[in-house]
């Protein structure tokens, strides 16, 4: 679906003000200029999702939520005490700092505030719980999950990033209604609520007392239109990876779920040979990691390309590499940046392996194959047996730690000399 048919009459950058922004943050549910979106970019897609706003397409039900959530406050939540003439922040010796205006530099101006306000959260409202030192914990993120429990129902879209952002879990299982936030925002067709949860990480394989999922959940309540958005959302980390490679969407309403994309490859290294099987035993956490990085670095390269003919402002740096995740070891987020060393040619020949590998893998998944990932439900899925090897995130996915001079600019290295080195480590 083409953004610009839903556009807003009056569209403003969340973070400076400018006019007619060029992009989006989906899970911050604002608009921005090219300038904060640079900022952005740099900070990872584990705190903003950024998508353009004006190439590439949108799935509908994805549109309308950004669209519904930037025009209902969204940004005042990310900055309450901004807003807030009155706010309590000033009363605790913090200087009150001030928004960037669309002519203010990008470098510190704008980058210091961004990172302030989407890192540091800065101006964000805590809960008056929180506060005040009534509750705190697990007592205070269970209530503020039982209060989104409650808002999803409705189309209040606000409250519930509010909640979200202090503190409640998008998969509290609530022990009396015996169901997460998901199958509530499923059931009563709130189909903007079920993008925030997914955008925050709601699980969409999530079972409620009834055993139900929330494709399960809308498809008993009619909800047929949410119903396919959250079987297409079962296949995301695949469809994109699909899609990269130049294929076809599978069609998941009538059971095709992996397409393989050809490849003119016709003679084999012993070296890639070896590798490709080394890939069939790595455990299932590793492979997950594994394509869930893959995936990062597709959506990297993808914005990177629009980036690329869409800026004209020299100040707006590229992206050259997946930028690193602090909830991620060094030696994962040092493998992830050397997914950028590939070509376009070493990389795609890495994503159809790994896609072949995870055919095999569903076949073999009698219960629960791996034909679902998503960007949510991927990093747990019990996928063959609880008896495999257990990694930690120390464990290295990729080839051995960086050094400095990897991210210099080199020579592309080969994809069998990177997946020999990758899992290598399976062997010791």
């Amino acid at each position: 679906m083409s953004r610009t048919k839903s556009r807003l009459q009056i569209e403003v950058c969340g973070d400076c003000g400018a006019s007619d922004p060029s992009w989006a943050s989906i899970n911050r549910g604002i608009l921005l200029c090219s300038d904060c979106c640079s900022v952005h970019r740099s900070l990872g897609r584990h705190i903003s999702m950024v998508k353009s706003l004006r190439q590439g397409t949108w799935e509908p039900s994805v549109l309308n939520f950004v669209n519904s959530l930037n025009a209902h406050g969204a940004n005042s939540v990310w900055e309450h005490h901004l807003l807030d003439t009155n706010s309590s922040k000033n009363d605790k010796g913090m200087p009150r700092v001030r928004k960037p205006n669309p002519k203010d530099p990008l470098h510190p101006v704008k980058s210091d505030f961004i990172k302030s306000k989407h890192v540091n959260l800065v101006f964000v409202l805590k809960s008056n719980l929180q506060e005040e030192g009534i509750i705190s914990g697990v007592n205070l993120e269970n209530e503020l999950s039982r209060q989104l429990h409650a808002s999803v129902r409705t189309s209040n879209l606000e409250t519930s990033l509010r909640l979200l952002v202090q503190g409640a879990n998008p998969n509290y299982f609530h022990e009396e209604k015996r169901s997460t936030p998901l199958h509530v925002a499923a059931k009563f067709g709130q189909a903007s609520q079920i993008e925030l949860l997914i955008a925050n990480g709601a699980d969409i394989n999530a079972i409620d007392g009834n055993g139900l999922t929330p494709l399960e959940v809308a498809k008993s309540n009619n909800h047929n239109v949410i119903a396919e958005r959250l079987l297409d959302s079962l296949y995301e980390v695949t469809d994109r990876i699909i899609m990269f490679l130049g294929g076809k969407k599978p069609d998941h309403s009538s059971g095709c779920h992996l397409i393989i994309p050809e490849t003119n490859n016709t003679e084999i290294s012993e070296q890639l040979t070896i590798a490709r099987n080394r890939l069939q035993v790595v455990p299932n956490k590793m492979f997950e990691e594994l394509v869930m990085d893959l995936y990062d670095e597709v959506d990297r390269r993808e914005n990177e390309a629009i980036w690329a003919t869409s800026t004209l402002n020299g100040e707006n740096v590229a992206v050259p590499f997946l930028p690193a995740n602090p909830f991620l070891s060094a030696t994962r987020n040092q493998g992830r940046q050397k997914l950028a060393r590939f070509s376009r040619k070493e990389f795609a020949g890495l994503l159809t392996d790994v896609l072949c590998d995870a055919r095999r893998r569903q076949k073999i998944a009698s219960l629960r194959p791996l034909d679902t990932p998503n960007l949510n439900s991927f990093y747990n899925p019990p996928l063959l047996n609880e008896n495999e090897l257990e990694l930690s995130d120390d464990e290295p996915i990729y080839d051995p730690v960086a050094s400095d001079d990897d991210y210099a600019p080199i020579p592309p290295i080969s994809q069998q000399f990177f997946l020999s080195q990758q899992l290598e480590s399976v062997d010791h």
